[in-house]
């Protein structure tokens, strides 16, 4: 049986394999792994549940509430707020666990389920592991004055503001602040604390219905909040995903600055104000090598981790530092959040706009983007990867004469026969041609071999 937990949480079409059935399973499963086993004052339990605005969403929130209350566990429902939100309401309440039900930058008819830990902090494979195992149990049944109760959340995005505010090194006045909300959890909240941070802020994807989540808006789809930006004549634009916890944004001449460049601004920002923890800043194999040397120009190194946000995590967790992301826009401010935070991002890189006085495009030029070619190669035995002698031989050779001026990445699929190629180079071309010539040695050096009857 695979594993129901993917790489963040448990997510699918919703009453495919994410059913009302599977969604009280799971709260039943966590109410003993969360709640009950790590609860030790002898107070019932607490766990805070929110979710995106998605239609099946409503439904999902009701299996899980019944799952959390009928097993014991009182619930706070936070109602429709971003995935960070969750994070920190479940620190801020000093609750036991919380639950966010949301897939994301995923089309409407998908959900997902995830758990967070006493903290907000995200959950580790074991415990994970022991959610699924707890599933094929009894679940835990109180009944009388035991069984928990279920109360509206009536401050949590009040609180959830009020602490985005408190981080904000410079106030936005004067600034003019497209946001685009996606049509998802951002859209009640994103518009509120721009505006009370002083921004003049013009809103675009934020009318959700339930069924128009990321639909040619948000973060996967920057080109509304382009087209917005110069039509307003605004400095600058932010791009939520459909639970806000990453951020793209947009210069004042419409010109995407993706994570890595945000990354960039802040990680100096930080640097300058003597509050990057040991001058490292934590980012995926994917960042582009641009990024590592315009930081390293500036005294600052890079620790690389797998692809993935809760990787990324791990590593700052690890050794205590204060910033990581992804290229994605999921950027992690450990001082003040403990997952990525798009409105938390959004606002601290519009807050370096106003403090120094420049403009986003000049702020995100102190990094310079190599072309970077990606090829994903199907069909492939992505199992011999590191094996395959010719391969390995024709990467060196790539990289021999890349020099410091590229780099070269292979990374097999999780999941699929497919091997990604990835090649970064002083110019288009060069990076172009030499992924197409990994991407052959792969097709034939990695084919999967027919297996007659």
């Amino acid at each position: 049986m695979s594993r129901l937990f993917g790489t963040d949480g448990v997510r699918g079409l919703a009453n495919g394999l994410l059913t009302a059935e599977l969604a009280l399973q799971l709260a039943q499963a966590a109410a003993v792994v969360l709640g009950h086993d790590r609860n030790s004052n002898g107070s019932r339990p607490r766990a805070v549940v929110a979710r995106d605005p998605r239609a099946s969403g409503e439904f999902i929130a009701a299996a899980v509430e019944a799952g959390l209350s009928s097993s014991g566990i009182d619930v706070y429902d936070a109602g429709v707020l971003p995935t960070p939100a969750a994070a920190y309401l479940v620190a801020d309440l000093e609750a036991d666990f919380g639950v966010m039900i949301s897939a994301s930058h995923n089309p409407a008819p998908d959900n997902g389920i995830k758990f967070f830990a006493r903290g907000g902090q995200k959950l580790p494979d074991e415990v994970e592991d022991a959610i699924e195992a707890q599933m094929q149990n009894e679940a835990v049944r109180p009944t009388g004055a035991d069984v928990g109760r279920i109360q509206r959340f009536s401050d949590a995005e009040d609180r959830y503001i009020v602490h985005l505010l408190s981080t904000l090194p410079h106030r936005l006045e004067g600034l003019t602040v497209v946001l685009d909300c996606a049509h998802g959890a951002a859209s009640g909240c994103s518009p509120q604390v721009f505006k009370d941070a002083g921004a003049d802020v013009i809103v675009i994807g934020a009318d959700p219905d339930g069924l128009n989540i990321n639909d040619g808006v948000g973060s996967t789809h920057l080109g509304p909040l382009k087209e917005a930006v110069l039509q307003y004549g605004a400095d600058l634009g932010i791009a939520h995903d459909g639970d806000a916890d990453r951020c793209l944004a947009v210069d004042h001449e419409g010109n995407e600055v993706d994570g890595d460049q945000i990354m960039a601004v802040l990680a100096l920002a930080l640097k300058e104000a003597g509050k990057l923890n040991d001058d490292v800043l934590v980012a995926t194999v994917m960042s582009n090598l641009g990024l590592k040397i315009a930081l390293r120009d500036a005294g600052i190194s890079i620790r690389e981790t797998a692809v993935g946000d809760r990787y990324v995590l791990e590593t700052m967790r690890e050794g205590g530092f204060n910033l990581g992301g992804e290229q994605s826009g999921h950027v992690i401010f450990s001082d003040h959040a403990t997952t990525g935070d798009g409105l938390l991002t959004g606002l601290q890189l519009a807050a370096q706009v106003a403090l120094t006085g420049k403009s986003l495009k000049d702020l995100a030029a102190v990094m310079t983007k190599l072309p970077q070619v990606l090829i994903n190669v199907k069909g492939v035995d992505r199992t011999r990867v590191k094996s395959s002698d010719v391969l390995a031989q024709a990467v060196a050779a790539a990289e021999a004469a890349l020099g410091e001026t590229g780099r070269v990445l292979l990374r097999p699929s999780g999941t699929e026969p497919v091997v990604r190629v990835m090649v970064e180079a002083a110019d288009e071309e060069t990076a172009q041609s030499i992924a197409e010539h990994l991407a052959q040695v792969v097709r034939t050096e990695l084919a999967l071999e027919l297996v007659s009857e």
